[in-house]
């Protein structure tokens, strides 16, 4: 084998990794049969989820997580399985002191945190590509016992106004006293992997490490499903052989070490959760027991079991760095010997390769970027390649139970999730957070297709439709939320998604992709129905109540009504839908250049989205609209029983959502598509409602041959983005922030009947446990909707150019027109990762150690939302998939600057 590294950029070729996503999408090659798919945490979700009360955190907690098998999936550290998640790898580690040993990351569930569940282990996704040809992690374990009652309890006294504690906090970190573990996973081919851990002693004095890879099969016979026999991985000749399972082949899995082989049963230890005779003597915590407890008899002498471990031990000096090498290919079944480990200079050489191949790639994607924007273009680039993971969950089974286990309680058929036992969902999904999100939540993959689309299109595609297909929606064409909450109504920027994949694509490879712009139209048809008929019970095209994603942007919650019966119309509800339908209207657009039936859809979303943006800006007679003309925004209404209206006067994301429905198309497509003539639908709309409809005479306005389609009006526009860009409102250092500043010092309070609720400015972690999770969205930075408005703020400029400027940031004297703007939004954006002048990130926050050591100042984490003042991360802390999409921001000015 060659020890020479080959650049593809060096020989003027495509880079080798996007020929074998081209071998995967055309179904060549199977380079997606395994992957980093196994999930960082199993326990703690809903799936696992078997009682009456609901109360997923109780009923299977982290203390069980060793001792009981799981039934719909597996978790590790770092590790990876096939794509059905049937045979699992990760690393486990021991420092000698720990009660447990270090098989999964650990995070105190939601009734124990003070802003909700929060993961407390430290790792760091570092490379990632399409096919996992590469990839590469960061886990830091500390040298001491691990605090786990320290965090538990001290987060539980803490009350909500005060910062987590986190495993920083505690000290143990001092003077590096703590192991590196590199994981990397490199491809010889589809089905044969290299692995190399990396530990490093990073500590000032020596210290002892357990180490034990290990491989194991998923739990599949226990539930009585499955009358195949229980897998074995057996040792021969000094290396692990698994049996067949399925669709997946038979596996040699060996090391560059020698150590003592463990074997015992992926089985519940019954004994010990409930003093229950177990049904055989070889169970889950075999490993934990042998090492920590001492247990010779724990492991099975026979040399095989449905799972395996090598146990490895080396007291490392200070700096000292271990390294270990495991291969596991596919075993010939035809007489040929078993595939020795590869030497160290073999596996040498396809590391050095692979690595190359993932720089590459990353140039093909973004080229020219400099060092620092490298740097953070491909940490999120990881991230999202390590937050696809192995989900599944078969909703009827779940009800029922498994005939080899005891009957559910009778309770979980009244449940929500009961309406959704169709549900059937087995795939490789992308994960909001992988460890405190790890399900998958509709409007979050949205974003995280779109954050795809330039790194891998193929698999942007395949995540986008991910959810509307028919063994996953609804009968009534919904698509679900996520799995703690199937029913809630996320925004529905399917569409959306949909259109940037398309666009994206093309762009990057000079194709249309008609065939998925057609089939994603056809499933976001059964999805609109839905919508469109969903909640607009006064026959005026206003949305109300509903979750959508903001989770506690507003004074009362919106999904239930107030005491006295009052319901709450909500701009950011109407404006979705407007959203939604323009962007459907700028599909069939697209669509109709392909062929021509597609013209005659037009028609229905543009009368849609005429109803929608007159709704929101016109009166109807029957109260307020949500557009406040003495404030100049708009705000969700109050309806009450007698049939009068109230403003809930709170400057939120609520009412920039109106901002994102905007689209223009030029002459010669209008003049091809008779239905984007507009004003034929406005004059039936004002002799229809019997009410002026000058609010919004805008639509169908041309300027420079273009012609808008737009919920806001122009003269509307300028008054909003004057809060919008006003530093003591909504622009934050680091982009717009979810809630208007001015409630800092001047809460905003509202009283109906018996409700009574006050909202203020809160720039980091939720101060209410309205939803009881860790999100805050009365103050913070949201990748996201930054993103969103962003597009929104350059498709306007597209339209109007220099014709419309404004001051950025408001009262600066500085005007710029909206696309330079949309830029200077970005910068700051990019800026929460970036070093600023004293060489910080803004995203570490006030953690020195983060900032300054040098262990820890260059590795990245992609949080949930960020501070609004600081930009400090804040919520969920591996949220790569949509706070990656700061890399497409990176690409973007990166292409304008040069």
């Amino acid at each position: 084998m060659t020890t020479s590294v080959i650049s593809t950029a060096q020989l003027g070729e495509e880079p080798l990794e996007l020929v074998r996503s081209r071998e995967r999408d055309e179904g060549l090659k199977p380079w997606d049969l395994w992957g980093t798919y196994l999930s960082d945490r199993q326990w703690g979700t809903v799936r696992e989820d078997y009682s009456g009360d609901g109360n997923a955190w109780n009923s299977f907690p982290f203390d069980h997580s060793h001792l009981r098998t799981y039934r719909w999936g597996e978790d590790g550290l770092l590790g990876l399985s096939d794509e059905n998640g049937l045979l699992c790898f990760a690393p486990v580690l021991w420092n000698g002191k720990d009660p447990v040993l270090k098989e999964r990351l650990f995070g105190l569930g939601n009734p124990e945190g003070n802003h909700g569940e929060d993961l407390k282990d430290t790792m760091y996704h570092l490379a990632g590509t399409p096919t996992c040809s590469y990839a590469k992690a960061l886990y830091r374990y500390p040298q001491e016992r691990f605090p786990y009652e320290r965090l538990r309890e001290e987060n539980q006294r803490r009350s909500r106004d005060e910062p987590e504690f986190e495993l920083v906090d505690t000290g143990i970190f001092s003077d590096n006293r703590f192991f590196d573990l590199g994981v990397e996973y490199a491809k010889v081919s589809p089905e044969d992997l290299l692995i190399r851990l990396t530990v490093t002693n990073q500590g000032p004095e020596a210290a002892d490490l357990h180490l034990l890879p290990s491989l194991w099969f998923r739990n599949t016979w226990d539930w009585g499903d499955d009358t195949s026999a229980r897998p074995r991985l057996r040792l021969a000749d000094g290396v692990v052989v698994s049996d067949a399972l399925n669709a997946l082949a038979s596996y040699n899995f060996s090391c560059s070490e020698q150590g003592t082989w463990l074997f015992t049963e992926n089985e519940t230890n019954t004994e010990r959760l409930y003093n229950q005779p177990l049904r055989q003597p070889y169970v889950k915590d075999a490993f934990h027991r042998y090492l920590i407890e001492g247990e010779a008899g724990a492991v099975n002498p026979s040399g095989e079991g449905s799972k395996a471990a090598l146990h490895l031990q080396r007291r490392l000096d200070p700096g000292e760095v271990w390294q270990v090498d495991l291969r596991l290919c596919r075993h010939d079944h035809h007489g040929a010997k078993a595939p020795d480990p590869m030497e160290s200079s073999q596996v040498d050489a396809v590391l050095s390769q692979r690595r190359q191949d993932w720089e590459d790639h990353l140039q093909w994607v973004a080229p020219g970027l400099g060092t620092e924007d490298r740097a953070i273009h491909a940490a999120a680039a990881a991230g999202l390649f390590w937050c696809r993971k192995f989900y599944n969950w078969y909703v009827a089974r779940w009800l029922r139970g498994d005939s080899n286990a005891p009957r559910p309680p009778e309770e979980r058929w009244h449940s929500e999730n009961a309406y959704w036992s169709t549900l059937r969902a087995r795939n490789i999904i992308s994960m909001p957070d992988c460890w405190e999100y790890p399900y998958f939540c509709q409007w979050d993959l949205m974003v995280h297709a779109v954050a795809f689309a330039e790194l891998d299109p193929g698999e942007a595609k395949r995540q986008a439709r991910m959810l509307r297909q028919a063994s996953v929606t609804a009968n009534n064409g919904q698509s679900p939320a996520y799995e703690w909450a199937l029913s809630d109504a996320n925004p529905p920027i399917g569409a959306w998604a949909t259109l940037r994949i398309f666009q994206i694509s093309k762009r990057t490879h000079g194709q249309k992709d008609y065939p998925f712009l057609r089939a994603s139209l056809r499933e976001l048809l059964l999805e609109y129905g839905w919508w469109a008929n969903r909640t607009d019970r006064n026959g005026d095209s206003l949305f109300e109540g509903g979750f959508l994603g903001l989770d506690n942007i507003a004074i009362f919650d919106r999904r239930y009504p107030l005491k006295d019966g009052s319901r709450i119309e909500q701009s950011d509800g109407t404006a979705w839908m407007g959203m939604l339908s323009l962007n459907m209207l700028e599909a069939c657009v697209l669509l109709s250049s392909d062929r021509e039936e597609y013209k005659g859809l037009c028609e229905r979303f543009v009368s849609d989205f005429s109803r929608l943006t007159y709704a929101l800006n016109s009166p109807s007679g029957r109260g307020f609209v949500n557009w406040d003309e003495a404030d100049g925004f708009y705000y969700d209404v109050l309806k009450r029983p007698d049939g009068s209206s109230d403003y809930l006067r709170t400057r939120s994301l609520s009412g920039l959502i109106p901002l994102l429905a905007i689209a223009t198309f030029d002459a010669q497509t209008v003049d091809s598509i008779p239905a984007l003539d507009v004003r034929s639908y406005l004059n039936d709309l004002g002799r229809e409602r019997g009410a002026p409809f000058d609010a919004i005479s805008h639509l169908g306005t041309w300027h420079r041959d273009r012609v808008l389609f737009s919920i806001v009006p122009p003269h509307r526009l300028r008054r909003i983005l004057t809060r919008v860009f006003d530093e003591e409102e909504f622009l934050s250092p680091y982009g717009i922030r979810s809630l208007s500043k001015v409630y800092e010092n001047h809460p905003y309070s509202y009283q109906q009947g018996d409700d009574y609720a006050t909202i203020s400015y809160s720039p980091a972690d939720s101060p209410v446990a309205m939803f009881g999770g860790n999100s805050n969205w009365r103050g913070p930075i949201w990748m996201p909707i930054n993103y969103l408005l962003i597009e929104a703020l350059q498709k306007f400029g597209h339209f109007f150019g220099d014709d419309f400027k404004m001051e950025f940031p408001t009262g600066s004297g500085r005007e710029l027109n909206l696309w330079q703007i949309s830029l200077e939004l970005e910068q700051r954006l990019i800026g929460i990762f970036r070093r600023d002048d004293d060489g910080r990130r803004a995203f570490n926050g006030p953690v020195e150690q983060f900032q300054q050591n040098p262990l820890w100042r260059d590795l990245f984490l992609f949080n949930e939302y960020f501070h609004g003042c600081s930009g400090a991360g804040v919520g969920a802390s591996h949220q790569t998939g949509w706070s990656a999409i700061v890399a497409k921001m990176i690409t973007q000015l990166n292409r304008w600057q040069t």
